[in-house]
């Protein structure tokens, strides 16, 4: 494991342990952030702790043209109950992400830190949001990391059911037509392999990454 200081650097992901952790410490300044995203790495840490560098292998990604959406899903949709924005309300989305309660997780991982970070890289165009509204009210929605051809999914939240599925799928059919090569997931949840998620090796994720 690399101990990272004031220089901009990173080990290659192969050098990642059996759980994906790549290096410890540094700081999120946009930079790094930056340089991370681009090499395969992402930040997941607790609040309090020292920053961990994740590169895990394998990786879950999406296919955007495996992305699936259920008879039930296409009758919400069709229903038009929701509607949905890019990037208009990155700093609520973010927030509800921090404040919205997970099965099986205490607290957060998403820190004061990290959002001042990532707010930081909205305003540089970098991290981007999909809002979800029900009668003017953000329900639901994502946010992540544009790389131009590939889109890094950080979190996401749902006050009403479905929510956070319909900004996932109107995400990926966006990304879809302004030809992107995947939808990065980072690790695996149920949730994702139910939309069409997989994982693969964390070599064939890089070569995609870098083309």
């Amino acid at each position: 494991m690399y101990f990272l200081f004031d220089n901009l650097y990173f080990p290659p992901v192969s050098e990642a342990d059996e759980e994906g952790i790549l290096a410890v410490g540094g700081d999120l300044s946009p930079e790094r952030l930056k340089l991370a995203y681009n090499n395969g790495i992402f930040p997941w840490f607790n609040e309090g702790e020292s920053i961990l560098w994740w590169a895990p292998d394998p990786r879950m990604v999406l296919f955007l043209d495996e992305l699936i959406v259920s008879k039930s899903m296409r009758n919400i949709l069709n229903r038009n109950i929701f509607t949905v924005t890019f990037n208009t309300s990155f700093k609520d989305v973010i927030l509800n992400c921090q404040k919205i309660l997970r099965d099986g997780q205490d607290g957060t991982w998403i820190s004061d830190e990290m959002i001042e970070a990532y707010c930081e890289l909205h305003k540089e165009g970098i991290a981007k949001s999909v809002e979800v509204w029900q009668d003017e009210v953000l329900v639901g929605g994502l946010y992540g990391i544009d790389l131009g051809h590939v889109f890094c999914g950080e979190s996401m939240f749902s006050k009403v059911s479905n929510a956070s599925k319909v900004g996932f799928i109107y995400l990926v059919n966006h990304l879809k037509k302004e030809n992107y090569k995947l939808l990065d997931c980072q690790v695996y949840n149920p949730h994702l392999d139910s939309l069409g998620c997989r994982e693969i090796d964390r070599d064939e994720f890089m070569s995609i990454l870098k083309k």
